[in-house]
């Protein structure tokens, strides 16, 4: 007992010293955020077309990064991305981007760990109320949709005719509903969205009526979610936001789709890119201690039925994320007779290339080429729980891939990113209540800033696409009309096709794939 009071002891001096003496009451050194990066500041536009464009977050004027008299200033923001028309759109209506003021001085919010910490355990008494949706899969599997209400509305479902745009969240690997997903939902509802969080299979109180658990990075019952959201809100647009390791289920669904993922604009909250390297190197022992005896303690109900298909005494046993992660998907379960011999080096070359072949199919970028819609990670330079800037971020992918924005700040934990204005907000926004979402001054001291700079993220990419096709259209009448005089010119022609539906099919599955494959 007196081991662990000491231990107790040694991490909470570590908790509040060490931080402290990393972020508190002392200034970043100057050009600290170019440097750690190995960005020069000779230039914004380097031989591969990189272009980084560095904000000052406390007046939001643009610091020049072509001469010397910006190493002066300490740099809070900065959007890596390849040079193109819509990045040029974003830098000009995006005003959030450049309006980062993160907490500095002698405040826990201005430690990386705290706030990490804070918004991943610390409760939240949300506003609203959840819907749920239980979805059954082909394989008859079940996955949950949790449509987010307001607290003062009486709990009934949208009209599939309406024209509002839907939020889908996407909750981090674990299950974990943390304040994050609950404020976005709540900031989603203010602005006119309709929110609707994702849960896997078991996780969230979802029953587990299969013995298969989704893989990391597996995007089959995401895809049937979005078919049946596409299904039941016809008419409305469909934008994602992806929270921590959850960022690794949205990127591969986007890269395995492609063009076909019916979202619009996607947005990752401090996600996880290079995921078999972050599970292999694990994260400092508390927050990895923490996070295996919270999915050991979800798993734990399920013990019984899982040890048909795993070993559940390797599983419980696990001291680390990856041998969790490994006794989960890359073990038969019950291990058959073996001589000693045979053991040993024949195991660990097993599990190894078994380890490497799980990955080979969840890796959150193995597609990222085929992504074809905008893309924009929220990132924190101190991120305690992805680590290491340099060797964690692939800059190279957001350098030259045009649908890829990187918004990389140097303080903000992991979706923390906690600013100086938001500790009194936070006191008046439970005075204010509802009346919130009529003020705007409130609203947007109320809001944290890296909500405020998705759904401006969202709506400048909405509208940047909505003035191309009317490029595209005013051109293609354009057009038509001056080369109608050398033959006739047909105006307002339509061909339909139409295909009915029998009237005695129940298969819910059956009506949706036909009007799937009529609307593509």
């Amino acid at each position: 007992m007196l081991e662990w009071l000491v231990a107790l002891c040694i991490v909470i001096l570590v908790v509040l010293i060490w931080p402290g003496s990393k972020y508190f009451g002392t200034e970043s050194p100057p050009h600290v955020l170019l440097q750690r990066l190995g960005v020069s500041q000779q230039a914004a536009k380097d031989k591969t077309g990189r272009r980084v464009l560095d904000r000052k977050g406390s007046d939001g004027a643009q610091a020049a990064c072509t001469g010397a008299g910006a190493d002066e200033k300490t740099r809070t923001v900065a959007l890596i991305c390849k040079p193109s028309a819509l990045a040029n759109y974003l830098l000009k209506h995006c005003r959030t981007f450049s309006n980062y003021s993160p907490c500095v001085g002698w405040t826990w919010r201005a430690s990386a760990f705290l706030q990490s910490v804070y918004e991943a355990c610390w409760p939240y008494d949300s506003p609203v109320q959840f819907v749920r949706d239980n979805l059954q899969l082909s394989d008859d599997g079940l996955v949950a949709l949790d449509w987010a209400v307001p607290s003062y509305q009486k709990r009934r479902r949208t009209s599939s005719h309406s024209t509002s745009p839907v939020l889908l969240i996407i909750p981090n690997s674990f299950g974990k509903i943390t304040r994050t997903v609950l404020k976005l939902c709540e900031t989603a509802l203010s602005h006119g969205y309709l929110p609707a969080v994702f849960n896997r299979r078991s996780h969230n109180s979802t029953p587990l009526t299969t013995l298969k658990l989704q893989q990391f990075g597996d995007p089959a019952d995401l895809r049937e979610a979005v078919r049946y959201i596409r299904y039941r809100q016809p008419a409305g647009r469909l934008y994602a936001v992806s929270e921590s390791s959850g960022s690794g289920l949205l990127l591969s669904y986007l890269g395995e789709c492609g063009s076909s993922s019916y979202v619009t604009a996607a947005v990752c909250l401090s996600p996880l890119f290079r995921c078999q390297s972050w599970f292999e190197n694990g994260m400092c022992w508390p927050l990895q201690w923490a996070l295996v005896l919270y999915q050991k303690i979800c798993l734990s109900r399920y013990m019984t039925v899982l040890g048909e298909t795993i070993q559940t005494d390797t599983l419980f046993s696990s001291c680390s994320l990856r041998c969790l992660e490994e006794a989960l998907f890359c073990q038969t379960g019950h291990a058959g007779p073996a001589t000693p011999a045979a053991t040993g080096s024949s195991s660990s070359s097993n599990s190894t290339s078994a380890w490497d072949a799980y990955w080979e199919r969840n890796e959150p970028l193995r597609d990222v080429d085929e992504v074809a819609i905008p893309v924009l990670s929220v990132c924190a330079q101190d991120d305690p729980v992805r680590g290491d800037t340099q060797s964690t971020i692939p800059l190279e992918l957001f350098e030259t891939n045009p649908h890829f924005f990187l918004l990389l700040t140097d303080r903000g934990g992991h979706c923390g990113f906690s600013t100086q204005s938001e500790g009194s907000a936070a006191g008046a926004s439970g005075a204010v209540g509802s009346a919130v979402a009529s003020n705007s001054g409130m609203e947007s001291r109320g809001t944290k800033w890296s909500y405020r700079a998705l759904l401006e993220f969202f709506r400048a990419t909405t509208d940047f696409f909505a003035a191309e096709e009317r490029a595209k259209q005013l051109a293609a009448r354009r057009r038509g009309l001056g080369g109608g005089a050398g033959g006739r010119v047909f105006r307002h022609r339509s061909v339909s096709t139409c295909k009915r539906v029998p009237a005695c099919s129940h298969n819910i599955h059956a009506i949706y794939n036909w009007q799937r494959s009529y609307t593509r």
